[in-house]
């Protein structure tokens, strides 16, 4: 299937999502002289390089260049990088990730696995010489020396490349230090497997032993004479790999930070800075306690500052817990019904908002980005915005409305904000709260702007977009798409321009496509969140039929030929909505979903459905290959297109393959889209190109549509 090079799903596809060309990871000197950020040459570059923007004239200047620095040879990934990459959704190229010294004029990067550092005042970059494959390299806070990742290693150099050394090596094939362990990556939100100490000479670092971990194989059945991909995964019920935390001495001392490991052992947070003494957050398997512990770093001793407990599960925040200058602890928690920042042990927001993350911690404020809470008197649907909060007050930095985040340090705050009238995202530099500068963008034009209308729907009052084709100006009922995701984590309905090019897209097609959040998904109250505990499946669905029965109501929704969409969790929530409500739904794409519950990972799949082996009805009841209308002959059959990546380490094929061999046996026509060599993240252009185009032709198929996909 082809279509023309300059139609949406091309450029959609080889701009990866508009992405391409923007601005983004930006770091603060603290002393408000420059910014350092990447971005790519062009709309279409995967490849970024490091620039720095001086302020106070605003002038950008390259930093690090990495066609120039690998003298114009390809990338090369190692097995380990290209699992971080994945971990992260990471789709660039060239330098995809950086870090600092304290004062923003040492930087540290690794292309094709070599390590390079880039003094961003001087405007120069140069590789060290060191052992490779070099992963996550990290400047210590004096700039004297950095440190790195390679082949499971912990090693150190100095900054001029001298010195060269391993803190810590691996004891067998199965051990790794510096590296997060796949769910720390996945579901916690820690990227990372090491922490510099303040003053240089010491570091924090995470030993990760998978032995425990059960062995998976990832084949690639189109290349038979491959062999397999060998990786550990920790499925529900089944063992987590062991970690444990150091102190590492550049002279060799080696101390381990004891707590107890068996009743709390995952590692969510680590923070180190020269406020306080390092300061862990652990959690309990069941995720409903954890505890806040500061470490000694000549003994190893901790000490609890803090213990949460919850009766359904503990969320975790970006950017904490944390040490305030003045040495309180600085934490997101739930309330009161509500999720408040709290500095010591005072909450300083009320249920007016609800707080998403910890940007910034300064000296009289927190920043932070919250979405309007349920005490809030305007809902605000699908806007989240940046505050400074203090003992004195809240005040809202970002002004319009959209969707908006920050980085801050000092006097100087990059504010990125997009909204629903324009493309993309706009990064502006402001200096006391004033404009500086603005950092450019060469991402694309969408060449399309959304026709979609946020609304509620429902006496849950479901945050929704509806999206209609832009030259539709009729009443005739149009056929409906739903186009969720559905799920933890998974915000859709949200007041940005790019964020709803695809659902318009399939509008143009000539659908009236919804999108709904219901409950389970992030922005609203931890009791909306929370609610799906143990009936996910039953909840995320009635939600989406609620929501589309109510938006019936008010707009022109064909209720006779409705279709759903979605990846992931979304292809989940698809596939149940074929097999439990085919009295709603006509037709389901269902792509890279998880079926059989017990092969997903266990931080997230035990937080919402409790351990298998104790709670084995409650995996059965959610789980879509045991769905009861599989094999119902009184509900009718509903055509359903499969889709997955058979490289997915994430959602493996098996998912898939399962719930294909379940209609099978049922007797349930279908079909099966294999995608070959592809992960979760389906970035490569074509193969993302052609599937909306395959997905609207099944569509109208399934619907029995006039018409192809344009």
């Amino acid at each position: 299937m082809t279509t023309e090079p300059d139609s949406f799903p091309r450029r959609h596809a080889r701009t990866q999502r508009f992405t391409l060309g923007a601005p983004r990871a930006f770091t603060v000197a603290p002393d408000g002289s420059r910014v350092a950020f990447l971005r790519s040459g062009s709309g279409t570059d995967r490849a970024n390089s490091l620039w720095v923007l001086d302020l106070p004239e605003g002038g950008e200047r390259l930093a690090a260049d990495p066609g120039a620095l690998l003298g114009g040879a390809s990338e090369e990934l190692s097995a380990q990088e290209r699992a971080r990459r994945e971990r992260s959704r990471e789709g660039g190229a060239g330098i995809v990730g950086y870090a600092t010294d304290a004062t923003v004029e040492l930087a540290s990067f690794a292309l094709s696995g070599r390590l390079f550092t880039a003094e961003l005042r001087a405007g120069t970059a140069r590789e060290l010489r060191v052992p490779g494959p070099v992963i996550d390299p990290r400047p210590a806070p004096d700039g004297r020396h950095v440190a790195y990742v390679a082949r499971g290693a912990l090693r150190v150099v100095g900054a001029e490349g001298e010195g060269d050394r391993a803190l810590a090596e691996p004891e067998s094939e199965h051990v790794t230090y510096g590296l997060a362990e796949f769910v720390a990556a996945e579901e916690m939100g820690r990227s990372r497997g090491f922490w510099w100490g303040p003053d240089g000479r010491r570091l924090l670092v995470a030993r990760v032993d998978d032995t425990p971990v059960r062995q998976w194989w990832i084949a690639d059945p189109a290349n038979p004479g491959s062999e397999p991909n060998h990786v550990r995964y920790p499925a529900a019920g089944t063992p987590n790999a062991d970690v444990r935390l150091f102190v590492l001495g550049l002279d060799g001392e080696r101390t381990e930070v004891a707590w107890d490991r068996s009743r709390y052992p995952y590692l969510a947070h680590v923070h180190w800075s020269e406020a306080g003494a390092p300061l862990l957050l652990v959690q309990a398997r069941d995720q409903r306690s954890q505890l806040f512990l500061a470490a000694d770093p000549d003994t190893g001793a901790t000490r609890m500052v803090h213990a949460d407990e919850d009766p359904t599960w503990l969320e975790l925040f970006p950017g904490v817990p944390c040490w305030s200058p003045s040495g309180q602890l600085v934490r997101i928690a739930d309330e009161g019904g509500a999720r408040r920042l709290a500095v010591g042990e005072r909450p300083l927001t009320s249920g007016q908002l609800h707080i998403r993350a910890v940007l910034d911690v300064g000296a009289h404020d927190v920043l932070v980005s919250a979405s309007a809470g349920e005490e809030a008197e305007t809902p605000e649907t699908g806007e989240i915005h940046v505050y400074r909060v203090n003992e004195l007050g809240v005040e809202r930095v970002s002004r319009e409305p959209g969707v908006h985040t920050a980085v801050r340090s000092g006097e100087v705050t990059v504010l990125l904000s997009a909204a629903l009238d324009r493309p993309g995202t706009g990064v502006q530099v402001l200096r006391d709260g004033k404009p500086a500068a603005t950092v450019r963008s060469y991402a694309e034009d969408p060449g399309m702007s959304p026709r979609v209308t946020l609304t509620e729907g429902g006496a849950r009052r479901i945050p929704c977009a509806v999206l209609m084709p832009r030259d539709y100006h009729g009443d005739t009922p149009l056929p409906v798409l739903l186009d969720p995701y559905g799920g933890p984590h998974g915000q859709r309905v949200v007041a940005a321009h790019n964020a709803h090019l695809t659902s318009q897209w399939f509008a143009d097609q000539g659908f009236a496509v919804v999108v709904a959040d219901g409950r389970g998904t992030p922005g609203r109250s931890p009791a909306w969140e929370k609610s799906i505990r143990d009936e996910v499946a039953a909840t995320v669905l009635q939600d989406q039929v609620d929501a589309l029965h109510a938006l019936a109501d008010r707009y022109p929704l064909d209720l006779d030929r409705v279709a759903v969409r979605g990846w992931s969790f979304g292809g989940y929530l698809a596939a149940l909505a074929a097999l439990r409500r085919p009295d709603v739904f006509h037709a389901a794409v269902v792509g890279a979903p998880v079926t059989d519950l017990r092969l997903y990972d266990t931080h997230y799949q035990e937080r919402y459905l409790g351990h298998p082996d104790e709670q084995p009805e409650v995996y059965r009841r959610n789980s879509v290959i045991d769905d009861a209308g599989l094999v119902d002959p009184a509900e009718p059959h509903r055509p359903m297109m499969i889709i997955h990546g058979l490289a997915d380490d994430n959602v493996v094929v098996a998912h898939s393959l399962r719930l294909s061999s379940a209609l099978l046996a049922a007797g349930r026509p279908h079909e099966v889209l294999p995608l070959s060599g592809v992960t979760h993240m389906t970035p490569q252009e074509t193969v993302a190109e052609n599937l909306l185009l395959l997905q609207v032709d099944f569509l109208r198929r399934a619907l029995a549509l006039p018409g192809s996909p344009g």
